[in-house]
């Protein structure tokens, strides 16, 4: 799996990785960087209260906010994979280790609990949903974070995803490293 430099990235990116490796936080830093609007997938998926948009209405949302010619994504939906990745120039995977995500994980929500953080259209995440619910986010966390591990190299080696330049990064310092070297010429 080649590594892309960061000079080369592109300017439609996809920023993809586990539930709590930071794809927000990293996103918007690197739309920054670049210039190009951020987009943030969970905010177009969410309604008040955690209800979800149906497919049918989130299609077509993801479709318009991925039309331009400048974007940072940031989520790894895999039933908008067949509009987002046609469309982009670059993954950008978040490949932390399990430890690392699950420990931000938790400290996150429980800072989010804490202080009612509103994160999208009135949702906020309560100690009870997020830690003691079959709607968890850490069980979300816990079954997902080894299929994803699994799962993206796996698709980055499609015929269909050709096209797309491939950036891993493996600690919060190699993504920190990789943004701060954006613009500079390969050497």
């Amino acid at each position: 799996m080649p590594r892309t430099e960061a000079g080369s990235v592109g300017k439609r990116i996809n920023v993809v990785g586990t539930t709590g490796c930071g794809k927000t936080t990293f996103a918007a830093a690197l739309a920054e960087r670049l210039g190009v609007p951020h987009i943030e997938m969970d905010a177009l998926f969410w309604k008040p209260n955690w209800e979800q948009t149906p497919d049918e209405e989130f299609f077509p949302i993801i479709d318009e906010a991925t039309r331009g010619d400048r974007w940072v994504l940031d989520g790894g939906y895999s039933r908008t994979r067949a509009i987002t990745w046609p469309r982009a120039e670059a993954i950008v995977w978040l490949d932390y280790s399990f430890a690392r995500v699950f420990f931000r994980l938790v400290r996150r929500t429980i800072r989010r609990a804490l202080t009612r953080e509103e994160l999208w259209t009135g949702c906020r995440e309560s100690l009870r949903i997020s830690l003691f619910s079959r709607d968890s986010i850490l069980i979300w966390c816990l079954k997902t974070y080894g299929r994803r591990r699994r799962s993206y190299p796996t698709l980055i080696a499609l015929p269909e995803n050709a096209h797309l330049q491939f950036v891993r990064l493996r600690t919060p310092a190699d993504a920190q490293h990789w943004l701060d070297r954006l613009g500079e010429e390969p050497g």
